[in-house]
């Protein structure tokens, strides 16, 4: 009679000798078993690598920098994002440009023109009124999401002049009647002569329709963000800021995006 193999405790056999252990039933059924443990050892190892995956969370994801660069100016690259329109489109007189400034070690943009009240004589447009500039950042694809953060940031050196700054985003309504983007405008001045970093808390910017604020309740949606825009009026502004026709001249190093709360 055959000695019994030893057996571990799931009740397979230790390693013998090919002659202490004949093939039988028990064989079979102990591969099967061994078999089973093997998948198991697999699905369990598999679990435990995913756990892993899961577990190594972007830090990024979970804390967003305090800061995120929404556009700079320093290349004709980045100038090409953008697009100028004026009174001009409607009859005005009005001029503007954007450049890249390039007399220093850095570049910025400058945004500068001429504002004119006058109309076109005998233009098939009736406007309301002339006088404005702007430059507004072109169509892409996708949006862009500032929901993590509360506060646009600008490093500008201004004229003394007022300027707004415009928020576009998706429209609520998302119908083919009504395609227009949601716009969200607050007021700037920049001091003449020097660089300053101008901000702007996201709750302070108002829903306007066609540059008039609307007495609607609305609250943006900083994820789904479309575009900016920068603009000046020969009238209007705030109190203590240069107006009237004439000369205007913005330079921009960047804007951005703050967590600040």
């Amino acid at each position: 009679v055959s000695e019994l193999p030893k057996r571990n405790s799931s009740g397979c056999p230790l390693f013998l000798p090919h002659h202490a252990w004949e093939p039988s039933a028990g064989n079979w059924i102990c591969k099967r078993r061994s078999a089973a443990m093997s998948r198991f050892r697999a699905l369990w190892q598999a679990s435990v690598n995913a756990t892993k995956r899961a577990l190594a969370w972007n830090v990024d994801d979970m804390m967003p920098p305090s800061e995120k660069f929404v556009f700079s100016f320093n290349s004709k690259e980045e100038i090409s994002k953008w697009h100028l329109y004026s009174d001009s489109e409607y009859g005005g007189l009005s001029s503007a440009s954007l450049e890249i400034n390039d007399a220093g070690a850095d570049f910025r943009g400058i945004f500068s023109g001429k504002l004119s009240t006058d109309v076109t004589e005998g233009s098939r447009w009736r406007i309301n009124r002339s006088g404005f500039c702007g430059m507004r950042s072109k169509k892409f694809n996708g949006f862009i999401d500032l929901d993590a953060y509360d506060t646009i940031a600008m490093k500008l050196r201004g004229d003394g002049r007022c300027y707004i700054s415009t928020i576009y985003t998706e429209n609520w309504v998302n119908s083919p009647a009504q395609q227009e983007d949601n716009s969200w405008q607050a007021f700037i001045i920049v001091p003449k002569g020097s660089w300053h970093t101008v901000k702007v808390p996201l709750d302070q910017y108002l829903p306007t329709w066609r540059g008039n604020v609307i007495d609607v309740k609305l609250e943006m949606n900083p994820s789904r963000i479309v575009g900016m825009s920068l603009s000046v009026n020969a009238e209007g502004g705030v109190p203590g800021a240069q107006t009237g026709p004439g000369d205007f001249r913005l330079e921009i190093d960047w804007i951005k995006a703050l967590q600040t709360l």
